[in-house]
């Protein structure tokens, strides 16, 4: 039995999910999104309750069963909360500011590096040292997050990088004489 799949997903107040064939569409106040599940599961909306079953009992549908329970959880919070991922900046000379839809970051490079945010994505930077990433498709906001921070990811002598908000980076000792 799949723990998570057992449970049923409650939809805040003002989001309506419709459920046709084995797509099921979630709209809310910050938008409208779809998730299209496998034939192992089935999907049904009662009320402002939505379930996930298991077509049979093989392998496949369990798993199945709870990675939809998941995403539709995901979809309901998505357009009522929205997801939010905080990065941080730490190193001499490296800000970040928004310039339009480009974000353009100074991170010890020749040049700066400008990055074209995606549609559906919504970056900011309250800080010169801060961005902060939201939208309403959690893998989109984490694939976001993660490109910015590829461009300097956190080195662990110095701690000089992109890290994640309350990320902990693990610092080694410099060489010794």
């Amino acid at each position: 039995m799949s723990r998570i799949g057992k449970k049923p997903v409650e939809l805040p107040a003002g989001v309506t999910a419709s459920v046709s064939g084995q797509t099921i569409e979630v709209k809310g106040p910050k938008g409208t999104r779809s998730f299209k599940a496998t034939d192992d599961v089935t999907i049904t909306v009662d009320g402002n309750v939505v379930t996930v079953e298991p077509r049979g009992k093989s392998k496949r549908a369990r798993q199945q069963w709870g990675m939809s329970r998941t995403m539709v959880a995901n979809l309901a919070t998505g357009v009522s909360e929205g997801f939010k991922k905080e990065l941080e900046l730490s190193g001499v000379g490296y800000r970040a500011q928004m310039q339009g839809n480009t974000l353009k970051l100074a991170l010890g490079y020749s040049h700066d590096v400008d990055f074209e945010v995606p549609a559906g994505i919504t970056v900011t930077s309250p800080k010169q040292t801060e961005i902060v990433v939201e939208g309403i498709d959690e893998q989109q906001v984490g694939q976001v997050a993660a490109n910015i921070r590829a461009w300097r990811a956190p080195e662990p002598y110095k701690g000089k990088g992109i890290k994640y908000k309350g990320e902990y980076i693990f610092r080694k000792e410099g060489k010794k004489k």
